[in-house]
């Protein structure tokens, strides 16, 4: 976790005479991380009782403030949103909306993390806009035979770590993030990655939803859509679904199916299970 730390506070030039606001619980890594930056770097730390509407009162000039997802819309409404350098959303995957939202930001840094439990906190950050993630200081990154990402860290305590995460590598620090290998999709020969599928089509859907495959005797894999929604009339729904989808995607990445459900299940963090 120390090291960890003093490599986001390299990265961000956190030092003895920054502020930093944190408005995630300390009973989760991210708010634990938040703690070890403070320490590490010496600095001031406020903290805030989490909510979706963070950032409640004037810090002065903050260096860095960490947010999930569903903290972006209160963000966004925050009179003080000008007064923060950094921003880092972690904690779940942001919506193609969400992150259109924050691109227009041009005077804020703001950065989308990738780490794991394994990691404690972020090993590479994405600068919103753009599609490579770039290493943290002390990290480099290679793949394996199924083209997943591995972290090598040799100052780090999990030293190098395979995971199971697909990417398209352009160097040792930098890579484009394409889908998890457990949910990757092979139908009719053809490899589909349910996420990326998810991006390009989630600005026009207002309901949550995913793509996940199911074994097929004719095409091995078949792709199938799951909707969250609890209304009666799913029939409009299933063709103004596909009506967007048609516009949006390539044949083969058409689902079979649409599937309806009242309520999706989560983990305790609000993640959607995928089953």
């Amino acid at each position: 976790m120390r090291q960890s730390a003093r490599a986001t506070n390299s990265f961000f030039k956190i030092a003895r005479d920054s502020i930093i606001v944190s408005p995630l619980s300390a009973g989760y890594i991210a708010g634990k991380m938040m703690i070890v930056r403070a320490l590490e770097a010496g600095c001031c730390l406020f903290s805030e009782e989490p909510s979706n509407h963070p950032l409640r009162k004037n810090y002065g000039s903050v260096d860095l403030l960490p947010i999930v997802p569903s903290q972006i819309d209160g963000l966004l409404e925050s009179q003080y949103l000008p007064t923060i350098r950094n921003i880092i959303v972690g904690g779940a995957p942001m919506s193609s909306e969400q992150e259109r939202k924050l691109t227009v930001i041009s005077s804020l840094n703001i950065y989308s993390t990738y780490g794991m439990t394994e990691t404690c906190s972020h090993v590479a950050l994405r600068a919103i806009g753009q599609p490579l993630y770039e290493a943290m200081p002390g990290i480099t990154f290679d793949v394996d035979s199924r083209s997943c990402l591995i972290v090598k860290a040799p100052g780090f305590s999990f030293g190098e770590l395979t995971t199971n995460d697909i990417v398209a590598l352009t160097d040792s620090t930098h890579f484009c993030w394409k889908g998890r290998a457990d949910n990757v999709v092979i139908s009719g020969g053809i490899k589909i990655f349910p996420e990326e599928i998810e991006q390009k089509v989630s600005e026009h859907i207002p309901w949550n939803f995913y793509f996940i495959g199911e074994p097929d005797s004719k095409w091995g894999e078949r792709l199938i859509m799951k909707v969250e929604y609890a209304g009666i009339e799913t029939e409009h729904i299933e063709r103004r679904l596909r009506d967007i989808l048609s516009a949006n995607l390539p044949k083969f990445h058409f689902p079979k199916e649409i599937i309806f459900l009242p309520e999706f299940s989560r983990t305790s963090n609000g993640k959607i299970r995928r089953v």
